[in-house]
């Protein structure tokens, strides 16, 4: 049976978890995004996560970097660092024509939702792509370095640790858009994808609003732990977690869901306990090619049905 379903994510995990969805549900799919990762760079409006669920769900994304499209050229980027713009942040060419779109149609009126909207339809995904919200969020992470916006701590400073405090500059004034607020109350099944529980699942849940509209909802709401085998599987999850005095295992990041999820899928090779007070299954989670991902996305649908 089909459900409607809201994935809330970001970062690679969860654009995994999102194609992995498409595969079963296909435009039954609504993913819900951060945007706290948005960044300007050469004057253009760069929306990370959402391009990068956008490219896993189309197909384009370069799989081996992580990021990016397959088969890109960095023409544009080199010659831009060769006439002096900063070349700490690399876009490849076709990203770079996905930021001049966003760019320009935003500044002739346009939203953010439908700019993402139409990026989606043009690259063939069936999936529903909504940014989190209109308002500018920024994410800034303080460690020993001083204050960094998040793209530069985890591209300049190489994501290390440890971490002092996390900050969402302007959350206190956006909300979660219509749309948004829309799929979650029509969703059969809620999923908080295997991202960053900090800096892309925190940013979703501390807009205002946001919550409240998951605990209106009759719907199941269950999340996927980012950890396989008891880490992360790419970039400084753990760092984070530990930033906010959790454990490091799953039952640590069900503690920073608290309130909202109602179950949790648990890698089988997890060493911590399982959380309390919450339903839980432990299946692999580690998604190995797009029968991986298809395969973490039924039992994720499956479970969530169970607890409905």
């Amino acid at each position: 049976m089909s459900h409607d379903v809201a994935l809330l994510v970001g970062g690679t995990g969860g654009g995994k978890l999102a194609e992995g969805l498409q595969q079963v549900i296909g435009d039954r799919l609504t993913a819900i995004v951060n945007t706290g990762d948005d960044v300007v760079m050469h004057g253009l409006y760069v929306s990370v996560d959402p391009d990068l669920v956008t490219y896993w769900l189309a197909d384009a994304i370069d799989q081996e970097r992580g990021w990016g499209l397959k088969d890109d050229r960095f023409a544009v980027h080199e010659r831009l660092v060769k006439l002096g713009a900063p070349g700490w942040f690399g876009l490849s060419d076709l990203d770079l024509a996905t930021s001049i779109y966003r760019t320009e149609f935003m500044a002739e009126g346009g939203s953010l939702t439908d700019a993402q909207a139409q990026v989606a339809r043009a690259l063939g995904v069936e999936a529903t792509v909504l940014p989190m919200c209109e308002e500018p969020v920024r994410t800034f992470v303080t460690t020993a370095q001083g204050r960094r916006g998040l793209q530069e701590f985890l591209i300049i400073d190489d994501g290390k640790g440890p971490i002092d405090s996390v900050e969402l500059e302007g959350i206190e004034r956006a909300a979660p858009t219509p749309q948004v607020l829309e799929a979650i109350a029509g969703a059969d099944l809620i999923v908080l994808g295997p991202s960053n529980p900090v800096i892309s699942i925190g940013p979703l849940l501390a807009l205002g609003g946001l919550r409240e509209a998951l605990l209106a909802s009759s719907a199941p709401v269950v999340a996927v732990s980012p950890l396989v085998g008891g880490h992360s599987v790419k970039g400084p999850t753990e760092a984070f977690i530990e930033a906010l005095g959790r454990p490091v295992n799953s039952a640590g990041v069900a503690s920073l869901y608290a309130g909202v999820i109602d179950g949790m899928v648990i890698d089988a090779d997890d060493p911590g306990p399982d959380p309390e007070g919450i339903e839980s299954i432990r299946v692999p989670t580690m998604m190995t090619g797009a029968p991986g991902r298809r395969a973490l996305a039924e039992r994720t649908l499956e479970f969530a049905a169970s607890l409905a």
